[in-house]
């Protein structure tokens, strides 16, 4: 059993981790607000109300992270099968295995081999992006920074599940002025709303924590929205964190839907 098969295994035991935590909390404001909706159920008969809406995605982010959590553990499955001896114990185990245990594995079988596919269809989608602009959280160890910006995609290697990017506008603190190329694992990509589809954009409601490019830069921030963006309009009114006036104030600052994304969970600035 080598050291690399041994890393694998609790790397993706790891994320699997992650993934029930998500998960958890998916289910927990799930729960509420089907307590919200049996409770007042009219509501969704307010003007204004999203509470369907928010219910939807909810809903999406909980099949995702489901579909991500059968994905991992049957990775984590066949990395086991193959550090297990072929003969000896493993084989008798499996002569003496009943038929009602045959039986739930066969039925497993098409629903893993549905996840695969669905798997390799969202593996795909991420060869696409190539030559869009996406957030990147890039780690420089070099120069101790930490950060989310812009960046354009250059390749997606889908073995090794990660991403050449290119940052094609350095800020004026990089040593150099050229542009730079990072290589980013795929956990730490989010694909940008798209500017000429405005159904791309995300439904994000006044209070929600989000992350955004600063207005006349490529760096994302965590902000607050303050407004929502309206498809008329193009834009989210938003107030940046650690953006304070001398007054103490949080200015409002207009940010194009197409450079707001889902807060990462567990962002630090």
């Amino acid at each position: 059993m080598s050291s690399p098969d041994i890393a694998g295994i609790l790397e993706n035991s790891k994320e699997l981790d992650r993934l029930r935590k998500e998960l958890e909390e998916v289910l927990i404001e799930i729960n509420k607000m089907h307590k919200k909706l049996q409770s007042t159920p009219e509501v969704v008969e307010k003007p204004g109300d999203n509470s369907l809406s928010k219910l939807k995605v909810l809903y999406i982010q909980a099949k995702d992270l489901s579909e991500s959590e059968v994905t991992i553990s049957s990775e984590l499955l066949r990395q086991l099968d193959a550090l297990m001896p072929s003969g000896g114990q493993g084989q008798q185990r499996r002569r003496i295995e009943g038929n009602d245990q045959k039986k739930k594995r066969m039925k497993a079988d098409p629903d893993a081999s549905r996840m695969s596919a669905s798997m390799r269809s969202h593996l795909e989608s991420l060869a696409n992006l190539k030559g869009e602009q996406v957030a990147a959280r890039v780690i420089q160890e070099d120069a101790g920074k930490d950060d989310w910006f812009v960046v354009k995609v250059i390749h997606f290697d889908k073995e090794k599940r990660e991403f050449e990017v290119l940052d094609e506008e350095p800020g004026d603190d990089e040593e150099g002025s050229g542009q730079r190329k990072f290589k980013v694992p795929m956990s730490h990509i989010i694909p940008l709303p798209k500017r000429t589809d405005h159904s791309t954009a995300h439904d994000f409601t006044t209070g929600k924590h989000v992350l955004a490019v600063y207005p006349e830069t490529t760096t994302l921030y965590k902000a607050t929205v303050a407004q929502p963006h309206k498809r008329k309009t193009d834009d989210y009114v938003l107030e940046f964190d650690d953006d304070e006036e001398e007054d103490g104030s949080l200015p409002q600052r207009l940010v194009p839907f197409h450079r707001v994304v889902p807060l990462p969970e567990g962002y630090r600035q």
